[in-house]
This record gives structure tokens, C-alpha cells and sequence, in this order.
């Protein structure tokens, strides 16, 4: 199992850590540090940044947002970072949702999986440098009344195959993943409530009759060190209560699902209603702590050990590191320890 780093977005507050995050993590022998958007700031712009000031570590989009390019440019782009970067691109997609979708790109969100195997299916021929010829529901290339012409990609990415990754969290679209994807991004990643996530990406990968060897389940994982995994879980509880209760609409939170799969019904409705309701620090409060610590890396370097090996049982073939905190050397020094806690667990 191998450590990475999810910086998030750029322009959180926490912009000046990003660089000496991932120069550290460079220097640990992290393997990937991934940047993130939503209607803020681009990922490519911050990946190209930090690929300009790494020398080893892989660069990776968690994600580029399918409905804001066309599946050609997300090529162009994966096709440049992957040239610019010495071969050490990650292209992970993912389709956002519907508020985002339709309120800030103008795209529809409807059949979201017919939509991703297509804009999958176009990304790689175009990355294979064929000529772009496809008709699909969603996508025809060229256009068929019009004088558009099938063009080949102008530019060599350094590797024939860039890995690409997909963010997924229904079954459905897990078993989309298991078929069509070299890696998978999960958030809230439970060792104790994979089984089941993960039979859906195995039953996708035999029903296209492949192999899920070198497959890479890269969950992002919150991080917070400390002696007291519970005031840790403190820590953590901003984040948790924005997803399950404010990302998505009251009929539509993708996170707020996850949670009740995972048998947090009860808690996962009332977190909702309060952060809809605009009572932020009462819905932080109601995040149960044991949500917080089975998709968390909470306490001492021999706790975090633990779970990391708990992990790896799992499935999971990188940790995607998620700090805390816009203090500096505080984050270095947790990355420092994580990396400690992973030869403890015997699991590198």
C-alpha cells in the first residue's frame, strides 16, 4: 500500500501549505499528491504548479469535472500535464453533481452513467491519437450535418495509457468503475463497510471480463495526529457535516447515502436537516464520532498504524492523505508521521 496527498482546493485558505505539502511529500517517497475542483479554482492550473516544483511524485486530478470540458479537451489537457510532468499525470473524472452540473456549467445531469462511459470511451481514443469518430447519445464526433472533420490528437503523451481514475459512490456507478477505470476514488472509505462497495467494482470488472490487478482503490483520508483520537475526531467534523448535510440538495446528497448505506440513517438525516436548516455548528456536533474515526486516520502513530493496516485489508492500494489545519509545520510533521506509522503497520 502506498501513501499520497489530496490537497484539495486551491484558494481555501490554505494555499501557501500546498507547495511545501507536496515538495514533502515528494521527498517522503509519497507516490501521487492530487489537486481537486468545483467553481473555484481549476486543477489542472494548480497540478501543473506543483508538477513544475516536484521531481518524482505523480500529479492527479481528484477530479476534473466531466460536464466542464468536453471529453476532447480533458485529452488535451491530460495529454499536456502527462508531456509536462516526464510522465507522472493521473487523470481522475468525476461528474460533480446536479447543482453543479446544471447551475454552474449548463449541463444536464441526467443519465449520469451513459454520460461517463461515453466521455471515458472519447478520452482514450483521443489519448490513443486515432481519429476522433463517435456516435454516441451524448457525443458525436463530428457532427453529422455539419463540416466538421475527425481529427487525431497533435500531441504525445509520454505513456501509451495514462492511468485514469473515476469518483464514484453508488453501486451503479461502482460497477461502471470496476469496468472501465484503471483506479477508483472513494471518499468515506470504511474498512469496516468496503465489502459490499467493492463487490459492486468486482462484479463490473467480470462483466467486462477483465483482471483488477494493478486496480487502484485510493481513498482520500482524513488525517489528524494527536494523543486523543477523540478531540482529533473534532477536527474533522467541519468537513464531514458539509458533505453529508450541504453538498446536494435535500433529495439528492450522493455523501448523505453513502452514510446510511453505511448504517448511519438516523444521523445522517438529522446532520442534513440542520445544515439545510443553517445551523452549521449544530450539525458539526452530530456527525457521530464513530463515522468520524471509521473514515478517518485519528490519534497516536500506533493508532494510525492500526487503521492503516486495517486499510490494506481492506482493498485499498493508496491512502490519499487529506491534512488538517492551515498551520505549516503542523501538517509537514503529520505527513512525517503517517509515513512512520506505515512501516509500523508493515503494510509499504
Amino acid at each position: 500500500m502506498r501513501l499520497g496527498l489530496n490537497l484539495g482546493y486551491w484558494g481555501a485558505g490554505n494555499d501557501p501549505a500546498h507547495l511545501a505539502l507536496a515538495r514533502e511529500a515528494d521527498s517522503l517517497g509519497f507516490s501521487v499528491v492530487w489537486a481537486a475542483e468545483a467553481y473555484g479554482s481549476d486543477a489542472p492550473t494548480v497540478l501543473a504548479w506543483l508538477a513544475a516544483h516536484t521531481s518524482r511524485i505523480d500529479v492527479g486530478s481528484a477530479v476534473l469535472q466531466i460536464p466542464a470540458r468536453t471529453p476532447a479537451a480533458t485529452a488535451m489537457t491530460a495529454a499536456t500535464l502527462d508531456s509536462l510532468s516526464g510522465g507522472r499525470f493521473r487523470l481522475g473524472l468525476g461528474l460533480s453533481g446536479p447543482q453543479v452540473s446544471e447551475g454552474w456549467h449548463g449541463v444536464r445531469f441526467g443519465d449520469p452513467l451513459g454520460r461517463t462511459r461515453e466521455y471515458v470511451d472519447v478520452v482514450r481514443m483521443a489519448l490513443s491519437r486515432k481519429k476522433l469518430a463517435y456516435q454516441g447519445d451524448h457525443f458525436q464526433l463530428p457532427l453529422p450535418d455539419g463540416p466538421g472533420k475527425s481529427l487525431a490528437l497533435t500531441v504525445h503523451p509520454v505513456r501509451e495509457r495514462i492511468p485514469l481514475y473515476l469518483a464514484a459512490i453508488g453501486p451503479r456507478n461502482l460497477e461502471l468503475t470496476g469496468e472501465i477505470a484503471d483506479g477508483w476514488l472513494p471518499v468515506f472509505f470504511s474498512a469496516e463497510h468496503s465489502g459490499a462497495l467493492l463487490d459492486h467494482v468486482r462484479a463490473g470488472a467480470a462483466k467486462a471480463g477483465r483482471d483488477l490487478a494493478g486496480f487502484d482503490v485510493a481513498p482520500v483520508v482524513p488525517l489528524v495526529v494527536g494523543d486523543d483520537w477523540t478531540a482529533c475526531a473534532d477536527a474533522v467534523r467541519g468537513y464531514a457535516a458539509l458533505y453529508l448535510g450541504g453538498m446536494g440538495s435535500r433529495e439528492q446528497n450522493f455523501y448523505n447515502r453513502l452514510a446510511c448505506r453505511m448504517g448511519f440513517e438516523e444521523a445522517a438525516a438529522e446532520v442534513q436537516e440542520l445544515y439545510l436548516a443553517k445551523q452549521y455548528r449544530a450539525a458539526q456536533a452530530t456527525v457521530p464520532v464513530e463515522f468520524l474515526d471509521a473514515t478517518s486516520l485519528l490519534g497516536p502513530k500506533e493508532r494510525i498504524a492500526e487503521r492503516l493496516a486495517a486499510l490494506a485489508e481492506a482493498g485499498v492500494t493508496t491512502v490519499n492523505i487529506a491534512t488538517q489545519g492551515r498551520d505549516a509545520d503542523a501538517t509537514v510533521a503529520a505527513l512525517r508521521t503517517v509515513t512512520d506509522a506505515l512501516d509500523l503497520a508493515g503494510v509499504a
